[in-house]
């Protein structure tokens, strides 16, 4: 499972992130999946991305939401 310091990924596309501790689930990625784990054909649910398209977002890069 995903804990608080899991590290959020950035779609460098539309800028969607992907957030481990809420997955995907309209994709069927369950939350708690960390990045890695999501299968390598995953897209971004909002631009349609690959997910070769992400990067990990630096703590604090970006402020909580």
């Amino acid at each position: 499972m995903a804990g608080p310091e899991a590290v959020r990924w950035l779609c460098e596309m539309c800028g969607f992130i992907y957030d481990p501790e809420e997955g995907d689930p309209d994709s069927g990625i369950p939350p708690g999946t960390p990045f890695e784990d999501i299968p390598d054909d995953w897209m971004c649910p909002i631009c349609g991305a690959e997910k070769s398209d992400f990067r990990a977002l630096e703590p604090g890069e970006f402020p909580e939401m």
